[in-house]
C-alpha cells in the first residue's frame, strides 16, 4: 500500500472564514451571543460576513431556478447575511 501526502492546498488562511458559520447556522440572536463570547472585533466580523456571502452566492448560483431544499436554504442564508 502506498500513501501520498498532497500539500497543494496547505497554507495560512484568514481565521475570519471560520466565522461564516454564524450566518449559515445561527439566528440573529445566536450570532450576537456567538460574537460576544468570541470577542470578535468589527474587522474580523465583517470579513466573516464577507466569507459567508461569497459561499452563499456560490450556492445561490448553483441552485438558481430550483425549488428544492438546498435552494431554499441558500436563499435563507442570503437573507440572514443581508439583514445584518
Amino acid at each position: 500500500m502506498t500513501f501520498r501526502l498532497d500539500f497543494g492546498t496547505c497554507g495560512v488562511g484568514d481565521p475570519a472564514c471560520d466565522l461564516a458559520i454564524a450566518w449559515t447556522l445561527l439566528t440573529a440572536d445566536g450570532r450576537q451571543v456567538f460574537r460576544e463570547r468570541l470577542s470578535v472585533d468589527d474587522a474580523a466580523w465583517a470579513r466573516g460576513r464577507g466569507w459567508a456571502l461569497w459561499k452563499t452566492l456560490v450556492a445561490c448560483a448553483r441552485t438558481l431556478g430550483r425549488a428544492d431544499r438546498e435552494a431554499a436554504n441558500a436563499l435563507r442564508v442570503l437573507r440572514e447575511i443581508l439583514s445584518g
